[in-house]
Protein backbone atom coordinates (compact mmCIF):
# COMPACT_ATOMS: atom_id res chain seq x y z
CA UNK A 1 0.00 0.00 0.00
CA UNK A 2 1.06 3.95 -0.30
CA UNK A 3 2.96 5.04 2.51
CA UNK A 4 1.01 8.26 1.96
CA UNK A 5 -1.82 6.41 3.25
CA UNK A 6 -0.45 6.36 7.23
CA UNK A 7 -0.52 10.31 7.43
CA UNK A 8 -1.88 11.36 10.18
CA UNK A 9 -4.95 14.05 10.87
CA UNK A 10 -4.63 17.15 12.94
CA UNK A 11 -5.49 16.25 16.13
CA UNK A 12 -8.25 18.37 17.36
CA UNK A 13 -8.09 20.82 20.30
CA UNK A 14 -11.03 19.50 21.66
CA UNK A 15 -12.57 16.08 22.12
CA UNK A 16 -14.46 15.36 18.88
CA UNK A 17 -18.47 13.99 19.68
CA UNK A 18 -18.79 10.93 17.15
CA UNK A 19 -22.10 10.18 15.92
CA UNK A 20 -23.73 6.93 14.91
CA UNK A 21 -21.83 6.34 11.94
CA UNK A 22 -18.71 6.40 13.53
CA UNK A 23 -19.43 4.18 16.60
CA UNK A 24 -20.60 1.22 13.19
CA UNK A 25 -16.77 2.37 11.81
CA UNK A 26 -14.80 1.49 14.89
CA UNK A 27 -16.63 -1.92 15.51
CA UNK A 28 -15.61 -3.14 12.63
CA UNK A 29 -12.00 -1.82 13.01
CA UNK A 30 -11.87 -2.53 16.48
CA UNK A 31 -12.91 -5.95 15.97
CA UNK A 32 -10.44 -6.61 13.14
CA UNK A 33 -8.03 -5.47 15.80
CA UNK A 34 -8.86 -7.64 18.36
CA UNK A 35 -8.93 -10.75 15.82
CA UNK A 36 -5.68 -10.27 14.99
CA UNK A 37 -4.63 -10.49 18.38
CA UNK A 38 -6.53 -13.76 18.96
CA UNK A 39 -4.90 -15.02 15.66
CA UNK A 40 -1.36 -14.63 18.24
CA UNK A 41 -2.47 -16.90 20.66
CA UNK A 42 -1.57 -19.87 18.59
CA UNK A 43 1.72 -18.34 17.59
CA UNK A 44 2.77 -16.90 20.81
CA UNK A 45 5.00 -20.04 22.17
CA UNK A 46 8.67 -20.31 22.81
CA UNK A 47 11.21 -20.29 19.40
CA UNK A 48 8.52 -17.59 17.79
CA UNK A 49 10.05 -14.64 16.48
CA UNK A 50 8.47 -11.01 17.30
CA UNK A 51 9.47 -10.15 13.53
CA UNK A 52 7.44 -13.45 12.68
CA UNK A 53 4.09 -12.02 14.56
CA UNK A 54 4.76 -8.57 12.88
CA UNK A 55 4.04 -10.05 9.19
CA UNK A 56 1.47 -12.39 10.57
CA UNK A 57 -0.04 -8.87 11.38
CA UNK A 58 0.21 -7.38 8.45
CA UNK A 59 -0.62 -10.20 6.11
CA UNK A 60 -4.10 -10.31 8.59
CA UNK A 61 -4.93 -6.67 8.24
CA UNK A 62 -3.82 -6.64 4.44
CA UNK A 63 -6.14 -9.99 3.39
CA UNK A 64 -8.67 -7.68 5.35
CA UNK A 65 -8.40 -4.46 3.87
CA UNK A 66 -6.62 -2.72 6.38
CA UNK A 67 -3.48 -1.29 6.75
CA UNK A 68 -1.45 -1.19 10.30
CA UNK A 69 -1.20 2.41 11.67
CA UNK A 70 2.30 2.21 13.05
CA UNK A 71 3.57 1.01 10.03
CA UNK A 72 5.50 3.86 8.30
CA UNK A 73 3.99 6.42 11.57
CA UNK A 74 6.83 8.60 12.00
CA UNK A 75 9.74 6.27 11.22
CA UNK A 76 8.35 3.33 12.88
CA UNK A 77 9.26 0.28 10.36
CA UNK A 78 6.53 -1.98 11.80
CA UNK A 79 3.09 -3.31 11.66
CA UNK A 80 3.40 -4.20 15.76
CA UNK A 81 5.01 -2.96 18.90
CA UNK A 82 6.42 -5.99 20.56
CA UNK A 83 7.21 -5.17 24.28
CA UNK A 84 8.67 -7.90 25.76
CA UNK A 85 9.59 -8.32 30.39
CA UNK A 86 11.03 -5.01 31.10
CA UNK A 87 10.14 -3.24 27.65
CA UNK A 88 7.19 -0.83 29.03
CA UNK A 89 6.11 -0.34 25.56
CA UNK A 90 7.03 0.64 22.10
CA UNK A 91 9.28 -2.92 21.66
CA UNK A 92 10.01 -3.11 18.30
CA UNK A 93 9.95 -6.53 16.52
CA UNK A 94 13.13 -8.55 15.63
CA UNK A 95 14.35 -12.22 14.50
CA UNK A 96 15.47 -13.34 18.33
CA UNK A 97 13.43 -16.06 19.70
CA UNK A 98 10.60 -15.50 22.51
CA UNK A 99 11.94 -17.94 25.38
CA UNK A 100 10.20 -19.95 28.20
CA UNK A 101 8.73 -17.54 30.99
CA UNK A 102 9.02 -14.47 28.80
CA UNK A 103 5.83 -12.00 28.62
CA UNK A 104 4.69 -10.19 25.60
CA UNK A 105 2.54 -7.37 25.39
CA UNK A 106 1.73 -6.77 21.49
CA UNK A 107 0.08 -3.33 20.50
CA UNK A 108 -1.63 -3.74 16.83
CA UNK A 109 -3.64 -0.35 15.46
CA UNK A 110 -6.00 -0.96 12.24
CA UNK A 111 -7.20 1.71 9.92
CA UNK A 112 -10.09 0.17 8.05
CA UNK A 113 -12.19 2.65 5.99
CA UNK A 114 -10.67 5.54 7.68
CA UNK A 115 -11.19 4.47 11.21
CA UNK A 116 -8.21 3.27 13.99
CA UNK A 117 -9.11 0.27 15.81
CA UNK A 118 -6.11 0.01 18.78
CA UNK A 119 -5.71 -2.54 20.97
CA UNK A 120 -3.13 -4.35 22.83
CA UNK A 121 -2.66 -7.64 24.67
CA UNK A 122 -0.21 -9.80 27.07
CA UNK A 123 0.60 -13.17 26.38
CA UNK A 124 2.23 -16.31 28.68
CA UNK A 125 5.24 -17.49 26.51
CA UNK A 126 5.67 -21.57 28.19
CA UNK A 127 5.87 -21.44 31.52
CA UNK A 128 5.71 -17.96 33.15
CA UNK A 129 6.75 -17.12 36.55
CA UNK A 130 3.73 -16.93 39.31
CA UNK A 131 5.07 -13.00 39.59
CA UNK A 132 4.71 -12.15 36.03
CA UNK A 133 1.47 -13.75 36.22
CA UNK A 134 0.09 -11.52 39.18
CA UNK A 135 1.41 -8.62 37.40
CA UNK A 136 -0.12 -9.18 33.96
CA UNK A 137 -3.63 -10.37 36.39
CA UNK A 138 -3.19 -6.52 38.03
CA UNK A 139 -2.84 -4.73 35.09
CA UNK A 140 -5.98 -6.22 33.28
CA UNK A 141 -8.17 -5.28 36.29
CA UNK A 142 -6.86 -2.01 36.52
CA UNK A 143 -8.14 -1.43 32.79
CA UNK A 144 -11.20 -3.20 33.21
CA UNK A 145 -11.61 -0.85 36.91
CA UNK A 146 -10.45 2.57 34.70
CA UNK A 147 -13.17 0.98 32.10
CA UNK A 148 -16.18 0.59 34.44
CA UNK A 149 -15.57 4.92 35.43
CA UNK A 150 -16.24 5.34 31.50
CA UNK A 151 -19.97 7.06 31.89
CA UNK A 152 -21.32 10.37 30.79
CA UNK A 153 -20.44 13.35 33.42
CA UNK A 154 -17.72 11.44 35.07
CA UNK A 155 -14.24 13.26 33.97
CA UNK A 156 -10.82 11.34 32.71
CA UNK A 157 -9.32 12.04 36.31
CA UNK A 158 -11.73 9.50 37.53
CA UNK A 159 -10.49 6.66 35.07
CA UNK A 160 -6.62 7.37 36.55
CA UNK A 161 -8.58 7.13 39.95
CA UNK A 162 -9.92 4.04 39.31
CA UNK A 163 -6.37 2.58 37.90
CA UNK A 164 -4.18 4.05 40.28
CA UNK A 165 -6.00 3.13 43.47
CA UNK A 166 -6.21 -0.59 42.66
CA UNK A 167 -2.87 -0.61 41.19
CA UNK A 168 -1.01 0.91 44.16
CA UNK A 169 -2.83 -1.21 46.58
CA UNK A 170 -1.87 -4.00 44.39
CA UNK A 171 2.09 -3.03 45.34
CA UNK A 172 2.43 -1.99 41.82
CA UNK A 173 3.74 1.44 40.18
CA UNK A 174 1.61 3.37 37.26
CA UNK A 175 4.25 3.99 34.44
CA UNK A 176 3.69 8.20 33.88
CA UNK A 177 5.35 8.59 30.51
CA UNK A 178 2.86 7.29 28.46
CA UNK A 179 -1.07 7.40 28.31
CA UNK A 180 -3.98 6.89 26.52
CA UNK A 181 -5.45 8.68 23.39
CA UNK A 182 -8.47 10.19 21.74
CA UNK A 183 -8.97 8.17 17.98
CA UNK A 184 -11.51 7.72 15.74
CA UNK A 185 -10.44 8.90 12.03
CA UNK A 186 -7.19 9.97 13.96
CA UNK A 187 -4.67 8.00 15.35
CA UNK A 188 -4.04 10.37 18.17
CA UNK A 189 -6.42 12.91 19.47
CA UNK A 190 -7.82 14.63 22.34
CA UNK A 191 -8.81 13.71 25.01
CA UNK A 192 -5.35 12.10 26.68
CA UNK A 193 -5.83 9.39 29.27
CA UNK A 194 -3.88 9.51 32.18
CA UNK A 195 -3.79 6.38 34.44
CA UNK A 196 -2.41 8.42 37.64
CA UNK A 197 -4.60 11.23 38.98
CA UNK A 198 -3.34 14.71 37.93
CA UNK A 199 -6.01 17.04 39.21
CA UNK A 200 -4.83 19.84 36.99
CA UNK A 201 -5.96 18.07 34.16
CA UNK A 202 -9.35 16.62 33.90
CA UNK A 203 -11.62 15.78 30.76
CA UNK A 204 -15.48 15.54 31.29
CA UNK A 205 -16.59 12.55 29.44
CA UNK A 206 -19.20 13.18 27.18
CA UNK A 207 -21.50 10.81 24.54
CA UNK A 208 -20.01 10.18 21.74
CA UNK A 209 -16.04 11.26 23.02
CA UNK A 210 -13.56 7.95 21.60
CA UNK A 211 -10.53 6.96 23.06
CA UNK A 212 -8.36 4.21 24.53
CA UNK A 213 -7.31 3.23 28.33
CA UNK A 214 -3.97 1.66 28.49
CA UNK A 215 -2.02 1.05 31.56
CA UNK A 216 1.42 0.62 31.91
CA UNK A 217 2.43 -1.14 35.00
CA UNK A 218 5.57 -2.16 36.56
CA UNK A 219 6.49 -4.69 38.98
CA UNK A 220 9.23 -1.80 40.71
CA UNK A 221 9.35 1.78 40.36
CA UNK A 222 7.65 4.04 37.66
CA UNK A 223 10.63 5.51 35.92
CA UNK A 224 11.18 4.26 32.31
CA UNK A 225 13.49 5.33 29.56
CA UNK A 226 13.86 5.24 25.99
CA UNK A 227 16.43 3.13 24.31
CA UNK A 228 18.73 4.93 21.74
CA UNK A 229 16.40 3.77 18.50
CA UNK A 230 14.17 6.14 20.22
CA UNK A 231 11.63 3.84 20.06
CA UNK A 232 11.79 1.02 22.99
CA UNK A 233 11.13 2.25 26.51
CA UNK A 234 12.39 0.19 29.10
CA UNK A 235 11.65 0.28 33.21
CA UNK A 236 15.12 2.12 34.56
CA UNK A 237 15.12 -0.39 37.23
CA UNK A 238 14.41 -3.76 34.91
CA UNK A 239 11.50 -4.59 36.35
CA UNK A 240 8.44 -6.41 34.41
CA UNK A 241 6.28 -4.29 33.08
CA UNK A 242 2.54 -5.66 31.39
CA UNK A 243 0.18 -3.26 29.71
CA UNK A 244 -3.73 -4.02 28.57
CA UNK A 245 -5.27 -1.94 25.97
CA UNK A 246 -8.79 -1.39 24.83
CA UNK A 247 -10.64 1.06 22.24
CA UNK A 248 -14.27 2.91 23.65
CA UNK A 249 -16.18 4.95 23.45
CA UNK A 250 -18.56 6.88 25.93
CA UNK A 251 -22.50 6.19 25.26
CA UNK A 252 -25.66 7.53 26.64
CA UNK A 253 -25.57 5.28 29.61
CA UNK A 254 -21.58 4.06 29.36
CA UNK A 255 -19.63 2.78 27.70
CA UNK A 256 -19.23 0.45 24.22
CA UNK A 257 -15.63 -1.37 24.05
CA UNK A 258 -14.71 -1.68 20.45
CA UNK A 259 -12.09 -4.13 20.99
CA UNK A 260 -13.14 -7.01 23.01
CA UNK A 261 -11.60 -10.35 22.10
CA UNK A 262 -14.29 -12.24 19.78
CA UNK A 263 -13.63 -15.45 21.11
CA UNK A 264 -13.23 -14.19 24.52
CA UNK A 265 -9.46 -13.86 24.88
CA UNK A 266 -8.91 -11.03 26.33
CA UNK A 267 -6.35 -11.90 29.16
CA UNK A 268 -4.17 -14.82 29.56
CA UNK A 269 -3.82 -17.60 30.19
CA UNK A 270 -5.61 -18.71 26.65
CA UNK A 271 -4.93 -22.26 27.36
CA UNK A 272 -3.84 -24.83 24.53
Amino acid sequence: MNDDINLERRRSPEPPIYGPEAFEGMRRAGRLAAEALDLMVEHTKPGVSTAFLDKLAYEFGRDNGAYPAQLNYRGYRNSICASINHVVCHGIPNDKPLRDGDILNIDVTYILDGWYGDTSRMYYIGDVPRKAQRLCEITYESLMRGIAAVKPGATTVDIARAIQTYAEAERCSVVRDFCGHGLGRVFHDAPTILHYVEPSYSVTLQPGMMFTIEPMLNLGRPHVKVLSDGWTAVTRDRSLSAQFEHSLAVTETGYEIFTLSPKGLDKPPYGG
